[in-house]
């Protein structure tokens, strides 16, 4: 018999739910912060801005909370400075992950990231050991309801996109690192789900993983999404989507 009540049962599950919103909100507060830092605090010139600005009105993040990262990407509060650095290893059942973090301690994230890697039976790479295994592209993302394929390949094209790939109920446009700001300021109008910077694993790397190995695959990405400093993970592996609610990040 279960010592544990219905309450407890709805705390755990609510704390989990206000911790993953803070991770969610920690990640978009970096992302404004990078952004003002590189292109300034006024959106109206700054698209990088604009986005993180959009993801955080998205995710109903307080506008305090904005205008403190935007404060402090130009300076304003002073504390430590940030930094961005990509991780990249092996991983459990072949697989292999880049990992992209912003942080304001080197030395504590590689070593968190490291344990990661080494309690989940792979080892942090040295730079080059992975990202040779995929492409970088500028990544965006909107939903079929707003735009017709034909009508999007033209103005993707138009912009300097590459290609267009469908991906169920969104498409999902590729370009050019150098051409990602032109092609998300002509497509605000369609209101992108998602617009960054990725790696994208080549296809002759990419692998299909299912069962029991999936699910561990899934667990370790998990723990690596989890850590703090982390912005973002990519992986040469594909895992099948109902591993992915149940144990992936």
């Amino acid at each position: 018999m279960s010592g544990h009540s219905k309450w407890s049962t709805i705390k755990r599950k609510k704390g989990a739910a206000d911790a993953a919103r803070g991770k969610v909100f920690t990640k978009i507060a970096r992302d404004i912060q990078v952004a003002t830092r590189d292109g300034g605090g006024d959106p109206a010139g700054n698209p990088a801005l604009r986005l993180a600005l959009a993801a955080a009105k998205a995710a109903n993040m307080p506008k305090d909370n904005q205008q403190r990262a935007i404060k402090k990407g130009l300076g304003e509060l002073g504390g430590d400075q940030i930094e961005e650095i990509v991780y990249e290893g092996r991983g459990p059942q072949g697989s292999s992950f880049v990992v992209e973090v912003i942080t304001d301690n080197r030395n504590r994230t590689v070593a968190e990231v490291r344990h990661v890697f080494s309690k989940g039976g792979g080892e942090l790479g040295s730079d080059g050991s992975v990202t040779f295994m995929f492409d970088r592209y500028g990544v965006v993302t909107v939903s079929k309801e707003t735009i017709g394929e034909d009508a999007l390949t033209m103005r993707a094209l138009e912009l300097g996109a590459e290609d267009i790939r469908d991906a169920g109920e969104e498409w999902v446009v590729l370009c050019e690192p150098t051409a990602f700001t032109d092609v998300c300021t002509g497509m605000e109008d369609l209101e992108p789900s998602s617009a960054d910077v990725q790696y994208v694993v080549k296809p002759e790397y990419g692998l299909a993983i299912e069962g029991e190995e999936a699910e561990q695959v899934a667990k370790f990405w998990a723990k690596l999404d989890a850590l703090d400093d982390v912005q973002n993970v990519f992986t040469t592996v594909e895992l099948p989507d109902e591993v992915m609610e149940e144990h992936g990040p």
